[in-house]
Order: structure tokens, then sequence, then C-alpha cells
């Protein structure tokens, strides 16, 4: 006889297999809509910087930092080398245009004054002995003219009184010719021994004006190489402090070799580098501001160095006014570099954000969650930047830096 069996009620082993196969298919499901969507970060709110957006008004300045030197900066170059005799002023000392700082010896130098001494010697000596042979020919010539001249006027006169004879014919012929050949002999020889004399006169003059135009050189040049004996004194070019001496008793220094510098400290000015982000924006003239003690001093932007070293170039500025009491070298400021007028504009607080994204999107919450969202930012001061678009007055960002957020497009806030 047949037993009828009852259905066995609740969920069987096969049917927890169904469940976890759907648990699965809806979570899979879930995944392929909303999973790839949106890709989401965790992060606490209270390690994040917030800020507000906020409409207000925009410095263009920028704050940086810059160090005390001297106006002027004057380097000192050994014109003649030699050995370092003597050292009179130390480092650090204030010194006066003309002090001697040190004393050089140099045997070779020493040798080319004695040298040239001895050239200018024998020149002297040679100037003076072709005077002396020029002024003998000058006696010479002018007595051989002398006589010259005379022979002439005497032949000339015994031919005039042989021609009135000869036409008279008191004389013959013969003595008439002979007086007259001397007469012309003589008026011949008397132009040779002109010519001869105003040669000599001629040559006289170009050859002692050559040989004192070269007497007066070698003076000259004796004169510029007792200049070199004097620059072996090395002086202070300038009133200032010797700001540093690299020679010791004993050093060779070569000539040109760099020895030290001057400091000059009638006024001084302000170095300092800038990012350069700004190289466009910053040009001379530019004003600024140095705050100390409760005072500010306007400075001027007077130089800008065209190199860019590290991502960074140097600008040089000076005071227009008063400058603090108690300034020295070497000290540093901060000082406001003022970039352009003061405009209304919405700002948003600067961070470490921008170092991630360049200022080109920022996370924007709303709620318990931010959103990435696309900005544009113009100019920046030691505060704020100036944002163009993207945001609006009342909105709060997150500002701290985004490198753990990885490619997240939205951050959940716990």
């Amino acid at each position: 006889m047949d037993i009828q069996l009852e259905k066995k009620k609740g969920l069987r082993p096969k049917h927890y297999g169904y469940i976890a196969l759907g648990i699965l298919l809806l979570f899979v499901g879930w995944k392929l809509l909303f999973g790839n969507s949106v890709s989401t970060f965790r992060a606490e709110k209270d390690k994040l910087s917030i800020s507000e957006v906020i409409d207000g008004k925009f410095d263009d300045y920028i704050t940086i930092n810059g160090y005390v030197a001297p106006i002027a900066t004057i380097y000192m170059d050994a014109y003649e080398g030699g050995r370092v005799t003597e050292k009179l002023i130390e480092e650090g000392a204030t010194v006066k245009k003309g002090d001697v700082i040190l004393k050089l010896e140099n045997q070779a130098l020493y040798e080319q004054i004695l040298a040239s001494e001895s050239n200018l010697a024998l020149k002297q000596n040679d100037l003076r002995s072709t005077k002396l042979t020029f002024d003998s020919r000058q006696v010479e010539g002018k007595k051989s003219l002398a006589t010259a001249e005379y022979d002439l006027q005497r032949k000339k006169r015994n031919f005039e009184q042989n021609q009135e004879l000869y036409n008279e014919e008191l004389i013959s012929k013969e003595n008439y010719l002979k007086s007259k050949e001397d007469y012309e002999l003589s008026q011949k020889q008397f132009k040779i021994i002109k010519l001869q004399t105003e040669q000599d006169d001629e040559l006289r003059k170009t050859s002692l004006a050559g040989l004192d135009t070269d007497l007066e050189r070698m003076k000259t040049t004796l004169s510029m190489v007792y200049k070199r004996l004097d620059h072996l004194n090395v002086k202070a070019p300038a009133d200032g402090q010797l700001g540093f001496l690299d020679a010791e008793i004993g050093q060779n220094i070569a000539q040109g070799q760099r020895i030290g510098q001057i400091n000059v400290l009638t006024d001084y000015k302000i170095e300092a580098t800038i990012d350069e982000h700004y190289i466009d924006r910053v040009k001379r003239n530019l004003t600024a501001v140095l705050e100390r003690n409760g005072n500010n001093y306007p400075l001027r932007l007077r130089k800008v160095y065209p190199e860019v070293r590290d991502g960074k170039f140097k600008i040089d500025l000076v005071f227009t006014k008063d400058k603090p009491e108690t300034i020295r070298t070497g000290q540093s400021y901060n000082i406001k570099l003022q970039l352009g007028e003061s405009n209304q504009a919405l700002l948003l607080p600067k961070g470490s954000f921008f170092q991630s994204t360049g200022g080109q999107w920022i996370f924007v919450i709303q709620g318990d969650e931010a959103l990435k969202r696309p900005i544009s930012i113009g100019k920046q001061n030691s505060r704020y930047y100036e944002v163009l678009e993207g945001l609006k007055p009342g909105e709060k960002v997150i500002t701290s830096n985004y490198d753990n957020f990885g490619d997240a497009e939205r951050i959940v806030l716990k």
C-alpha cells in the first residue's frame, strides 16, 4: 500500500545557490550601470582645507623675500702681478678712496724699469750727438754759402768790367770769355751750395723732429712703467667697506686676478628672486613696499635680470624715500611688489590644490560630497587667486592637496 509523502516546506540547499546567483547578478548589474560612471574617493572632512569663494577687492601684488645689498659693488683686480709683501687692511674694514690695501713686489717689473731707463739715456745721447752733427754741418754749409756768394759777386764784377773793356776793344776776346766762363761757373756753384744748404736745413728739421718724437715716446713709455710700479700698491678704488680680500702675505698674485671687492655703502638696494611665472609682468619702475615695525618704506624696481635659473629670475629694488634706520647688508625683508591696479573680483583663497590641478579645475562641495568642476584662474597674489569663471560667491571648495585623490571626480565627505 502506497504512502503519500508530504512536501517539505522552507528553503532547500539548492535554493541557497539560486539566491547567491541572483545577488551576484544584481551586484554586477549595479556595477555596470553606476560603478563606472563616476570614480569616487572617500575622505574625512576634518582633514581637508575648505575655503569659501568671496567677492572682494583684488590687490594685484606678490610678496617676495629680498636681501639687503650695497647699492654698488666695485671689484678689485690686480693691475700687476707680484708677490704679496704687506697686508695693510683686513676684510670688513671701512676704507677711503686711495687707501693702500696690499703691497706687492715684482722683480721682472723692476728689471723692465731699469732697461727702459737705460734705453731712454741712450736715446738722449743719440739725440744730442745728432744735434751736434747737424749743427756742425749747418755752420759749414753757411760758411760755404757765404764763400760762394762772395766769389759769385767778385766774378760777376770782373765779368761786367771785362765786358765793357771788350766792347771798347781794350782787352782780348780770350780774357773776356774766360771771365764770362768763371762767372757762369760761380753761378752754378752758388746754386748747388745753396740747394745743399737748404736740403741740410730741411733734413735737420725733420730728423730732429723725429728724434724728439721718439724721445717723448720713450719718456711716455717710462712714465707708464712707473705707473705700473705704482700699481704694485693695491689701492681702494672708492670709499666703502672692504667686502672680501683674497690675498695673504707671500701669495703670488697673477695679473688680472680678482683679489677683493669694495661695497659702496652710500646707499642700499634689495636683491630678490621671483618665480618665472611672473617674468612677463615684472618690468622696470614697478613700485613696491617694505613693511618694517609698522612703517612702510617705498621702493622702485630698478633692474630685471633676464636670466632664469632653477625656475626663478633676479631683480634689484632701490629705496625712493626713507629706509629703515637699522638696515644692514645681508638682512632679509618681505616685500610687496605691485604688479597692477587693484580691482573688484571673485576671490579664491590660495591652497596647495593648485600644484595638483594647475588651476584648471577644483572640487566644489555640495552637501556631503564634492564634485570636480573646471574653472579658470587669472592673476594671483600672496593670499588669493582671481577667479575668471567656474565658481560663484559663497561656494565652498577644497583647497588642500589633491595628490591622494587620484583620478576621482567625486569626493564623499565623512
